[in-house]
């Protein structure tokens, strides 16, 4: 075999396997060669024993991009390294598979998105909203942060000033979610520790399945807590609440009507706007949610609230869907987050939002004298115990005389034409024990 030059390398034709040729004759370099495959696909390559004896192929460069000549300068320093200890072709592997930080947690969200990922203590696929959440988190605070980082080389320090820089608040700002949607993300103390401990959780699972390695880079970093969320709405609160329902019920019936569950019922909004037909037993006073933050869960309810959602049977409303409240299509739930938050924001009540209904439901239970496992129960709250969890089928008829009790407390205040001031959240004719 000749040496490898322009001429015999032009004068190669691609036959019915792949065909190598190697450097041969005076002055050739020992390793160095061509492979052409049959598709006339050509390529440099040397071929070398690692440190293990196995014999491995590396290419060099592809021919038309590279002369002969600078593949064979490249090729001998390729040689040289391998005798010194190196081994080009795991090298190369080893750069390939290795991800950055943005790549890493796109891997994540792709598992998460096909419910690949199990996590909590019900070890059920995380759910559609977390793993919106997650999007989020991933895109506005870990990527723009350390998303070039090597995966495989993150350091605690690099999530330590990740943690801090999101706590000072440095990738706050406005984003564009949708054709109209936007996100105001404000950072803090509470966001940079829930954003580590994402990071946390995402090391985690790659390192189950072998993309990552060592210790993870999340623990033992230092953050805080944020305060803790109080808002509860004020009888004034509600009464001026309900008089927006009733003055927009006919401009945005469906989110007048999700509203008014909530506050009756201490649902999430989550679980209000996906809540099915299916879902509702009106002979039992309850909602058997097949999905909720605490997986499957029977709330009981009052007799108000079993009224408003008849009202919106669709038999009632001329119209045939599994879904309380249906999007557009009636393919599935609406989400009604911003017509919500609207009503909210005409009631002059710009700081609170759904879920401060909800705690209000649990704050007006308390002043009724209700114990917490009661007022768990009335909420969903995860259960502990395998009887209460998977035999109990029936609410307790205490639980649910507690949800009408409740329920009319806050019905009062959202029907009353009159300040809240003076009807407060305990009414004359009130006698509840606790239970």
């Amino acid at each position: 075999m000749p040496r490898l030059t322009k001429r015999t390398v032009d004068e190669l034709k691609p036959g019915e396997k792949d065909i190598f040729l190697w450097d041969t004759g005076d002055g050739a370099l020992k390793g160095f060669g061509l492979r052409m495959k049959k598709s006339g696909a050509a390529a440099f390559i040397i071929q070398y024993r690692n440190a293990e004896g196995r014999t491995k192929r590396f290419a060099i460069g592809k021919v038309g991009t590279l002369a002969p000549e600078e593949a064979r300068r490249s090729a001998r320093e390729k040689l040289a390294s391998v005798a010194a200890g190196a081994d080009p072709s795991a090298q190369r592997k080893a750069a390939r598979i290795s991800m950055t930080v943005a790549e890493l947690c796109d891997e994540y969200l792709e598992a998460a998105r096909k419910g690949l990922v199990i996590v909590g203590r019900f070890k059920r696929p995380k759910r559609a909203s977390t793993v919106a959440i997650d999007e989020g988190r991933a895109s506005r605070h870990i990527k723009p942060l350390i998303g070039t980082e090597r995966a495989d080389k993150l350091t605690r320090q690099a999530v330590q000033r990740m943690a801090d820089a999101i706590a000072k608040g440095k990738t706050a700002g406005v984003f564009k979610t949708g054709k109209r949607g936007k996100a105001v993300v404000k950072g803090g103390v509470g966001t940079a520790a829930r954003v580590v401990e994402f990071l946390g959780g995402i090391w985690s699972w790659a390192e189950k399945r072998g993309l990552v390695s060592g210790q993870n880079p999340a623990r033992g970093v230092e953050t805080g807590r944020g305060d803790p969320k109080e808002r509860v709405l004020t009888p004034d609160e509600l009464v001026s609440l309900g008089k927006v329902l009733r003055d927009k019920e006919a401009l945005r019936p469906a989110a007048v009507a999700a509203a008014r569950l909530i506050a009756i019922t201490g649902l999430r909004r989550q679980e209000a706007c996906a809540l099915r037909w299916s879902e509702v037993d009106f002979s039992s006073s309850c909602l058997r949610l097949e999905t909720s933050k605490t997986g499957r869960s029977t709330r009981p309810i009052s007799a108000s609230a079993l009224d408003l959602l008849r009202s919106l049977l669709p038999e009632i409303q001329g119209n045939s869907t599994k879904w309380v409240f249906p999007n557009r299509d009636g393919n599935g739930s609406a989400d009604l987050k911003k017509s919500i938050a609207q009503l909210f924001d005409d009631a002059g009540l710009g700081d609170a939002r759904s879920h401060d209904l909800r705690r209000t439901f649990a704050s007006i239970a308390a002043d009724e004298g209700y114990s917490d496992a009661t007022i768990g129960e009335l909420l969903g709250h995860a259960r502990r115990g395998v009887t209460a969890r998977h035999y109990i089928r029936r609410p307790d008829p205490a639980l649910i005389a507690a949800a009408d009790i409740v329920a009319k407390r806050v019905g009062r205040l959202l029907d009353s034409a009159g300040a809240g001031k003076l009807i407060g959240f305990h009414e004359a004719d009130s006698s509840v024990g606790s239970t």
